[in-house]
């Protein structure tokens, strides 16, 4: 919590349970208004045993900044903190405390920058969102007809595919490998794409059309999902522009207590015996304490 709160600079917006297993904590770092295209997310699973990305799974998150002084920042700013570095043109490597890859990329994109409030952070060094994600593959060619046709990704390289909506894009990258690997801490359950709500069910229809075998659509209150694995393996999920966040607390107040969907409501008193209490990061950091 943490590294992507204090040190990143991201906004906690929603700190709320995973559906599947409310005892445990699904947190939401994103954007300081929480939009689409910039959360991050983890369930937090206590001790849970260090996982390696292989084939089928994402293995880095890139973000966009927008500059070679933003670069420097980070560079400054993570060294600081103990975190190892690598400072490349254009981008910053670096793993999470928990073995998680990012790539901070200088990126000119039309789009609109995603950004946080945070007092250590200046507004024009901050994480802009997302870029893309890079995954592994055996043969990214067994992906490629079904990126392209059925979810209308655009190539761009040999093995990098794009998709953009009206507002912004993101990337789809992979890399080979044929090293097999083991979900847990550090790696990525899935990664989503934004869907308007009202083709969230033609969505649905096309992939099942093309063999993906995708969930039915499930309401997760903030917004609502499907999930399926593309030819490679990776889990993606399409998730709908909506509700939104702010469907049971106001935007400026985003983050600041438990927040469950109405289905689970009934369970406050017991989850808030069972979960872990949170610090309060974002009061912390306006008060200048840690």
């Amino acid at each position: 919590m943490d590294f992507y709160s204090r040190v990143l600079g991201l906004r906690l917006v929603k700190k709320s349970v995973n559906q599947d297993d409310p005892t445990v904590y699904h947190l939401f770092y994103a954007d300081e208004r929480g939009e689409p295209g910039s959360d991050i997310t983890f369930f937090d699973y206590a001790n849970a045993r260090r996982g390696r990305a292989v084939v089928g799974m994402v293995h880095r998150v890139v973000w966009r900044i927008a500059s070679e002084e933003a670069l420097g920042f980070w560079q400054e700013r993570l060294g600081g903190e103990g975190i190892a570095v690598e400072r490349t043109s254009g981008s910053l490597l670096f793993s999470d405390p928990e073995g998680l890859a990012h790539e901070l990329a200088v990126v000119t994109t039309s789009d609109e920058p995603l950004t946080a409030d945070h007092p250590e952070v200046p507004r024009e060094h901050a994480l802009q969102g997302f870029e893309a994600v890079r995954a592994y593959a055996y043969d990214p060619e067994q992906s490629r007809r079904f990126l392209e046709e059925t979810l209308g990704f655009e190539r761009r390289g040999e093995e990098d595919w794009e998709v953009r909506g009206e507002q912004r894009g993101s990337r789809y990258v992979f890399d080979r490998t044929e090293d097999r690997g083991v979900g847990g801490a550090g790696t990525v359950h899935h990664v989503a794409w934004s869907s308007p709500m009202d083709d969230h069910d033609d969505w649905q229809k096309r992939v099942t059309a093309a063999g993906a075998s995708p969930t039915p659509v499930i309401d997760r209150f903030y917004f609502r999902s499907i999930y399926f694995r593309e030819p490679s393996g990776v889990l993606f999920e399409i998730a709908t522009i909506g509700p939104g966040f702010s469907a049971d607390e106001p935007a400026e107040h985003l983050g600041e207590r438990l927040s469950l969907p109405p289905t689970y409501e009934h369970l406050r008193d017991k989850l808030e015996q069972v979960l872990t209490p949170l610090p309060d990061t974002r009061r912390q950091l306006a008060t200048g304490g840690r």
